[in-house]
């Protein structure tokens, strides 16, 4: 057993661990987020993505005691006061079907946008490469986060 001590959406959290232990079973488990999925544990699906000290990183290809220090963002940290311009853009677009790749998509294009804020549609697809989604086809998603880079430059230009 491992104690590890982490920031998680601005609040720190402190638990024992197993060594084993994938960083998706303990943001689900130990943390109680269950806003991200588990999808494949192989890092194939992207259901599981955060960021992770500022990047894009797939949760289940990370042990809990390698995040030990860790400052993480997952979907539940993204919102203030109310939706973030992201998930409303998701919504209007109608990038969002089933739902479960979508905290996923979410966080890529969030890590994507905070990293550039005016991608082209080139720079979202390949920002979102590896997250698979059965439902919508990409597009909307695409269109999605399109949309979120144009209002959050209207937001902060304010």
């Amino acid at each position: 057993m491992h104690r590890i001590k982490l920031k998680i959406n601005g609040k720190g959290f402190e638990h024992e661990v197993d060594s084993r232990l994938l960083l998706i079973h303990y943001l689900r488990e130990k943390a109680r987020l269950t806003g991200t999925h588990v999808g494949c544990d192989t890092g194939n699906c992207g259901a599981c993505t955060i960021i992770f000290n500022g990047k894009a990183v797939k949760s289940c290809m990370i042990l809990a005691v390698q995040a030990n220090g860790a400052e993480l963002t997952t979907i539940e940290g993204i919102a203030q006061n109310g939706f973030h311009p992201i998930q409303e853009s998701f919504m209007d677009k109608f990038a969002v079907q089933c739902g479960y790749c979508t905290p996923g998509m979410i966080m890529s294009a969030h890590a994507l946008l905070l990293e550039n804020p005016d991608p082209n549609e080139t720079e979202i697809r390949e920002a979102i490469e590896g997250n698979l989604c059965m439902c919508t086809g990409y597009q909307q998603i695409v269109e999605a986060i399109s949309h979120a880079a144009k209002k959050i430059g209207r937001s902060e230009k304010k």
